[in-house]
């Protein structure tokens, strides 16, 4: 053997594996091969990322019938036969029963029917079936419910298990009642363990046909899908009380309205000019004549915070409020959209009773009002009496509250210019100063009219502002 063949032979020596480690590479590559080929049986997953759960309900004679479609991945620690590929093996998945087994574990314990007062049977499992994504039959009741006793779907057809819907057919008893009786019906959703974002729609027919579509969050609690009118009342008085408690924004406008306010006579005139005003674009927005513009709820933002600012004004300038009722008047035009946009979500839950609904609201509304005026005045109306000056008091707090609107009107003007048709004014107004604009433009209406007071008023020559001048005696 040559002297190169010797140098290479033992080089290789060197590198050569030891005995007992000759296995380790082999059992790692059968881990991994036993891993992957386990992994091809069965899809096991965690929660998706966002889900939406369609129900339709529909009573007929003493049965209620209600169907629900969700998507398959939902169904967690559930085991799908699949291949390598993650498409589902349908002849398998009906003939293990897993599809009835995901419904009762998933669904049948995620939500709770009541017919009146009375809490209805648990819904047992009729039907199940495995659909398409690409299926629309569950927009109407009839064509679901045929949809899912129709023929499955062939167990050649390549599905990805992922993008499954299973469709379930569910029953309950109703039970007897009289034919003229109309089932008011109420639903307590539970699915939100369905996913980390959860949808659920409802849609409910009654027993003459007549259809409306909730759209709730994942556990809204109970909803009532046919109220009575004194339920709808009570849902939306306590609506519109508990908007104005906890909107701060009115809040703070209320208080600068009424700050300087002392007589009664006048503090009734401008409270009810802006009730008026606030009822009337909050019937017309529910009436479906406020602009439909995706930029408009943030102009209306953005003006409220500006009247704010401009009540503020009025107060620190000392404006004289004997016309402040053409002003609660004109900001209550704004604040009655802004009232109108929490109403639009809620209007599902009116059932039939729609203008019943939205006079509710506004009760509540000015019910709450009256709440923060009957604390709100004798609180104020105690701390002033503290100071050697009761407009000292009203400054104090109206440039608090300027501050804060100032904040609100900057954050809320730079989301309204994100909207197309204010691109171009975005392009001549210098950045950053939209805020400064704004405040300029609230803060002129009471600057004008202290000036104009200012100018009108007599001089210290004349004597004391709007003391007539005394006649002295004659040469």
């Amino acid at each position: 053997m040559s002297g190169g063949a010797s140098a290479s032979i033992d080089s290789l020596n060197r590198f050569r594996i030891r005995p007992g480690l000759r296995l380790v590479p082999l059992a790692a590559l059968v881990g991994v091969a036993a891993l992957l080929s386990g992994a091809g049986s069965a899809a096991a997953h965690e929660a998706p990322g966002s889900v939406t759960v369609q129900v339709l309900v529909r009573p007929q004679e003493e049965r209620l019938q209600v169907l629900v479609r969700t998507p398959l991945e939902a169904m967690q620690e559930m085991q799908f036969p699949v291949d390598h590929r993650g498409i589902l093996d349908l002849e398998a998945l009906r003939a293990g029963g897993l599809l009835v087994e995901a419904a009762n574990r998933w669904i049948t314990p995620n939500f709770d029917l009541y017919a009146g007062r009375e809490k209805l049977p648990t819904a047992t499992v009729q039907a199940v079936r495995i659909s398409i994504p690409s299926d629309r039959s569950f927009t109407d009741f009839d064509r679901a419910l045929a949809h899912i006793g129709s023929e499955p779907l062939p167990a050649a057809a390549q599905l990805v298990w992922r993008q499954a819907m299973l469709d379930v057919h569910l029953e309950t008893r109703l039970g007897p009642r009289d034919a003229d009786a109309r089932p008011r019906l109420s639903i307590d959703p539970r699915f939100g363990r369905l996913g980390l974002q959860v949808l659920t729609v409802i849609r409910h027919e009654s027993s003459d046909r007549e259809a409306r579509v909730l759209q709730l969050a994942a556990e809204p609690g109970l909803v009532r899908l046919d109220p009575n009118r004194a339920q709808a009342s009570i849902h939306f008085i306590a609506l519109g009380l508990e908007h104005i408690l906890s909107g701060l924004d009115h809040l703070l406008f209320l208080i600068c309205l009424v700050a300087p306010l002392r007589r009664l006579r006048q503090l009734v005139f401008v409270v009810t000019s802006f009730t008026v005003a606030h009822s009337i674009t909050l019937i017309a927005s529910a009436a479906g004549w406020a602009p439909r513009a995706l930029w408009f709820p943030n102009l209306v933002e953005v003006l409220i915070a500006l009247s704010i600012v401009y009540m503020a004004f009025e107060n620190i300038l000392g404006v004289r409020g004997e016309r402040r009722w053409t002003a609660a008047f004109g900001f209550g035009l704004v604040h009655g959209f802004g009232f109108s946009f929490a109403l639009g979500e809620s209007l599902q839950f009116a059932g039939s009773h729609l203008v019943t609904s939205l006079l509710a609201f506004n009760v509540g509304v000015e019910l709450g009002q009256l709440l923060v005026l009957l604390l709100l005045i004798p609180l104020l109306d105690l701390v002033f009496r503290r100071l050697p000056d009761e407009r000292v008091g009203s400054i104090l707090i109206s440039a608090l509250i300027v501050h804060t609107a100032w904040h609100w009107t900057g954050e809320r003007g730079a989301d309204l210019l994100r909207y197309r048709p204010f691109a171009t004014l975005m392009e001549v107004i210098p950045k950053g100063a939209l805020p400064w604009l704004l405040v300029v433009a609230a803060a002129a209406g009471p600057t004008c009219r202290w000036l104009r007071r200012r100018r009108s008023a007599p001089t210290s020559d004349d004597g004391p502002p709007g003391e007539p001048e005394k006649a002295g005696p004659r040469a």
